[in-house]
């Protein structure tokens, strides 16, 4: 299985430029105590998630009779978002399929987009499965929501950017769902600068990257819960499986409170809307205190979080 290069990042970068921002950078020097954290803040994206990264490179790269007869796509939201942003820029007609669960925020925002919305079960692997049927019976280009060299590449120009305002880096600590983010971010740093540690973060409830890299191989979990809504794929990709195998030094897990109690923190203190699954980050750097490697970055994933979510943290948090 071939990994992406520091080359197919790079000409993801030159592609996305203009549509993808350069996300700032935000140090966090709490009065509390608690060492310093730098936010790369994700949560202020395009569409309010890194996803635009990997869609729009991906989008970017069909063919003309493949733009003309759409696409589709399948999400728990933010990559539905991405998609559908990243469809209306370039003239394409995008459908998403999202779970029944799906907040209404990341709803509407796929909508506001110009995006057909269906909907169908609660898992990744129910909602792939109609995505997969509605692309032969309507003959649209299925965008896979991680498992593609197209949407790493795409994602890990989180992890250049990354490098570049901030080189003296020494750990990053990056929230993992399916795991195209972490897969490319990984990958575009470990490549450039493998002295830096990097460190997955999961929900206890949804381990599925870390049962599959204890097994050796993706493996698929009967059920997955969180607040996290982002990052609950019951099973990784092979191909991101193969890029956390070979570039993550470690995983760690974070309970609900613990993300819950990261998001309030956020909002408190940095002043940042951070969903849950953003938040997941800030949650496991809070948790492994002063023995992670600094400087340390967190990665803020998404932004795109309902006020009642905030309301269910603050009081999950208390």
């Amino acid at each position: 299985m071939n990994l992406v290069s520091l080359a197919e990042i790079a000409a993801a970068a030159d592609r996305i430029r203009g549509v993808a921002r350069r996300t700032p950078m935000v140090e966090v020097a709490p009065p509390t105590g608690e060492l310093p954290i730098w936010l790369k803040c994700e949560n202020l994206q395009a569409a309010g998630a890194f996803k635009i990264r990997g869609a729009y490179n991906t989008l970017a790269q069909l063919d003309a009779k493949a733009r003309d007869q759409g696409v589709i796509t399948y999400s728990s939201g933010n990559h539905a978002q991405a998609v559908a942003l990243a469809a209306r820029v370039l003239g394409v007609p995008a459908t998403v399929v999202m779970p029944t669960t799906a907040p209404r925020i990341k709803i509407e925002g796929a909508r506001e987009f110009g995006a057909e919305v269906l909907f169908e079960g609660t898992t990744s692997h129910e909602r792939g499965r109609r995505a997969e049927a509605e692309a032969v019976a309507r003959q649209l280009t299925l965008v896979q929501p991680f498992d593609h060299e197209w949407i790493v590449a795409g994602q890990g120009t989180v992890g250049r950017e990354l490098l570049e305002q901030c080189p003296t880096v020494a750990t990053v600590v990056v929230p993992v769902g399916g795991g195209g983010l972490a897969a490319g971010l990984s990958a575009a740093i470990k490549l450039a600068k493998p002295e830096v540690r990097v460190v997955g973060v999961e929900p206890v409830g949804a381990a599925t990257m870390t049962a599959s890299l204890e097994a050796g191989q993706p493996v698929t979990l009967e059920k997955v819960s969180s607040l996290a809504d982002g990052l609950l794929p019951v099973r990784p990709g092979d191909l991101t499986f193969a890029h956390m195998q070979r570039f993550v030094d470690e995983i760690v897990t974070v309970d609900d409170r613990s993300i819950a109690e990261a998001v309030v923190w956020l909002y408190r203190r940095a002043k940042l809307v951070v969903e849950p699954s953003g938040a997941a980050s800030v949650a496991a750097v809070r948790q492994m205190g002063a023995g992670v490697a600094r400087p340390v970055v967190a990665i803020l994933s998404g932004g795109n979080m309902a006020p009642e979510t905030l309301a269910t943290c603050v009081e999950l948090a208390s």
